[in-house]
């Protein structure tokens, strides 16, 4: 990929965040000489979810599923090829699990980028506004600087989630994006809950149940599921992950695909089932020696929460029984998840983007969000038009390609079509 030869003329495409997705389409671009594109990233380096970077905490997609092995397995950004430099190759044969660890998963983005020269970091956007005259957009930045492109691709990634009865609520309470660096603070205390029932949540409770005795705190899990879910993996169900499974959900109606997509998060946001196992074993072992001072809750919706003289006093609804009771903690991790939100630096060019009737972006199925249908792309944000594919490390490659190709105009990475052996659509 090139810079402009004149620095006044607008790049090809601006890409705006630098999260996973954003990093992939960097990698896969970079060598593509018909294409000059910038990435900006407000932070000073790649970072991913250092919050979560609990001892033996893996990923829950394949190595395969790295920046670019999908889309080009000949790529000297694969994971493989990290490995080989960083002389870990036969280790990781040799350790015969496909799922790498997370603080492994960040290192290797963090060698991918330190090899890119398209990536500016410490470059926080600021606003996006459209110039008739030239047809382009022109990303203003901290600083007064302006980056203007024919296209963009927003990848500024989905924000920790707070429930509306945590919002202004004082206290120390943390979300588990920053749960390792209050980890010590936190198991200070006498008592911890835990509201939430994904992976995060999953992983917080095992890492403070195996020192509970340690330091002696009460712990609670909440969760308004009626179980803890197992994360649904088996083979015919990971063809949804499928560009024919796009296909067949992005041409349903509006109100059905917001229908499924509530069903369907137990594909995505379930615990993985080892976790779950190794957790009940944790809690059989130490109840040997006696109660062990735990209460998993389930079934219970957080309806409120106060803080009062150090302690979080949480009201909680058993939902199959329809009764309200109170749990009080001193200490309150939420792993509530992420959410999509529209980037306030879009705000001038709102006019330009598609919305459906729920009010969120109306993604097309090229991920085009704007409304020439190939001007502004979404990584990301779109579970409600493309499925549990949206925020799938797996599918960021095929994605990428099939962006690379709206870009170029012509397939420059292959695009699968059909790779499923089910049939989705009637």
């Amino acid at each position: 990929m090139t810079a402009p030869a004149d620095p006044t003329s607008p790049y090809d495409f601006v890409g705006i965040g630098l999260g996973p997705f954003n990093l992939g389409l960097a990698c896969l671009t970079e060598p593509i000489e018909e294409l000059n594109g910038v990435f900006l990233e407000s932070k000073p380096d790649f970072a991913w979810h250092h919050g979560m970077f609990l001892d033996g905490a893996h990923l829950q997609t394949p190595f395969m599923s790295d920046l670019v092995t999908l889309a080009d397995p000949t790529s000297p950004y694969s994971f493989l090829n990290y490995l080989k430099e960083s002389g870990r190759l036969y280790s990781f044969y040799i350790r015969e699990n496909f799922y790498p660890l997370r603080v492994e998963y960040d290192d290797y983005c963090r060698w991918a980028a330190a090899r890119l020269s398209n990536i500016r970091f410490n470059t926080t956007v600021t606003e996006v506004v459209y110039e008739e005259a030239d047809e382009v957009y022109a990303v203003r930045t901290e600083g007064g600087g302006t980056f203007r492109a024919r296209h963009l691709v927003v990848g500024t990634g989905t924000p920790p989630y707070i429930p509306d009865a945590c919002r202004d609520l004082g206290g120390d309470f943390l979300h588990n994006s920053r749960y390792m660096e209050h980890r010590a603070a936190l198991q200070a205390k006498e008592s911890i809950t835990l509201v939430g029932s994904g992976q995060s949540a999953a992983e917080i409770f095992h890492d403070l149940l195996g020192e509970i005795d340690v330091h002696g705190y009460r712990l609670n899990w909440v969760t308004r599921s009626p179980r803890f879910f197992p994360l649904e993996y088996t083979k015919l169900t990971l063809e949804m992950t499928s560009p024919e499974y796009v296909d067949y959900f992005h041409a349903l109606p509006e109100d059905t695909r917001y229908r499924l997509a509530e069903r369907q998060k137990g594909l995505f946001k379930g615990i993985d089932g080892d976790l779950i196992d190794e957790i009940f074993d944790l809690l059989y072992q130490k109840s040997v020696g006696g109660p062990v001072p735990v209460r998993l809750l389930t079934n219970s919706s957080l309806e409120s929460a106060r803080y009062e003289d150090g302690t979080y006093v949480l009201g909680l609804r058993q939902q199959e029984q329809g009764k309200d009771y109170e749990l009080r903690s001193e200490g309150l991790v939420l792993a509530t998840g992420y959410r999509f939100t529209e980037p306030a630096f879009l705000e001038p060019v709102r006019d330009r983007l598609r919305y459906d009737a729920h009010g969120n972006f109306d993604v097309a199925r090229n991920y085009a969000v704007d409304v020439t249908g190939r001007g502004i792309f979404l990584q990301n944000g779109g579970v409600h038009t493309h499925s549990v594919t949206s925020p799938d490390l797996g599918m960021g490659a095929y994605r990428n390609a099939y962006i690379i190709r709206e870009l170029l105009g012509s397939e420059y990475y292959p695009v699968e079509k059909t790779i499923a052996f089910q049939e989705f659509a009637v």
